[in-house]
């Protein structure tokens, strides 16, 4: 019998972050990123890109204790930009808000940049290379490569103009996790929730996607192999969203992860699941994005 597989037109939703210092790590997320406030609700604050709808949710815990080193959690959540354009003006809006690169990589399939939030939270922000550019090795998995990025180049792309905000098209592209252990990962996010697996060729991590993407979710073991669960409480990842497409597709994969022993809760309009590390993914029924 065939694995049931995940919606192929399934697409990610806000993430959302438990912060100490919502001031401080607002306002970054607003001026060296690009996202504006679409909503603040008390302690929480929805923010997006121009006309659309929201990518990070902060919410602030002032007493929340940090993440314990070597745990499951986020590595980073990243932002898919509409095109090389619209990353060049990321890379000059950072380098005008002064914020410090953490790393940039010519991935095969993308172009992206690496910075961290002031709490630590990493930020991956993208741009896709078109799918038909994209090949395969030769066990035909999707090659994908962390090569250097050269920045001089795609700061030539950039608009003469100075950046403005995030563009209209941005969207949450993938999450990248900290796992205890690869095949668990494996067992919950292809096994129960139904995402294929695309790439093994990276030691100590995997990446997952519907629809073929190159990754919808990055699972990695490289600081937290056999280290203990994302605790609930703590700073950083709250949860992700998983949005389906339709009532019928998200009905699908909760019986996938009720057969599969795994407990859910109605929360926000949506079911609220816990992979086996502790870190919350929120699936919803919600029209994926076009582009």
């Amino acid at each position: 019998m065939a694995e049931a597989r995940i919606d192929p037109a399934t697409e990610l939703g806000p993430v959302r972050l438990l912060v100490a210092d919502l001031p401080r790590v607002r306002d970054y997320y607003e001026q060296a990123i690009g996202l504006q406030a679409l909503a603040a609700d008390g302690e929480v604050v929805a923010l997006g890109a121009d006309g659309g709808a929201p990518l990070v949710e902060l919410v602030a815990r002032a007493d929340a204790p940090p993440r314990r080193p070597g745990s499951s959690g986020l590595f980073h959540l990243a932002l898919l930009l509409p095109s090389r354009a619209a990353l060049a003006a990321a890379l000059r809006r950072l380098v005008l808000a002064h914020a410090p690169l953490a790393g940039a990589s010519d991935h095969l399939v993308s172009e992206a940049l690496y910075v961290a939030d002031p709490e630590g939270n990493g930020i991956e922000l993208y741009r896709d290379r078109p799918r038909a550019q994209w090949e395969r090795d030769e066990r035909g998995e999707l090659a994908m490569a962390t090569l250097p990025l050269e920045l001089d180049d795609l700061l030539a792309a950039a608009p003469a103009e100075a950046p403005g905000p995030a563009p209209a098209g941005t969207r949450v592209g993938h999450v990248h996790l900290q796992v205890a252990e690869l095949g668990a990962a494996e067992a919950f996010y292809a096994g129960l929730l139904g995402f294929e697996v695309m790439v093994r060729g990276y030691p100590g991590a995997l990446f997952v996607a519907a629809g073929g993407y190159h990754h919808h979710v990055g699972l990695n073991t490289w600081s937290s192999a056999g280290g203990p669960p994302n605790a609930p409480g703590t700073r950083g990842l709250e949860r992700f969203t998983v949005a389906l497409p339709d009532a019928g597709a998200l009905a699908a994969a909760a019986e996938r992860l009720e057969r599969g022993g795994v407990a859910t809760e109605a929360r926000d309009g949506g079911l609220l699941a816990r992979d086996p590390f502790g870190n919350a993914v929120l699936l919803v029924a919600n029209p994926p994005v076009v582009g």
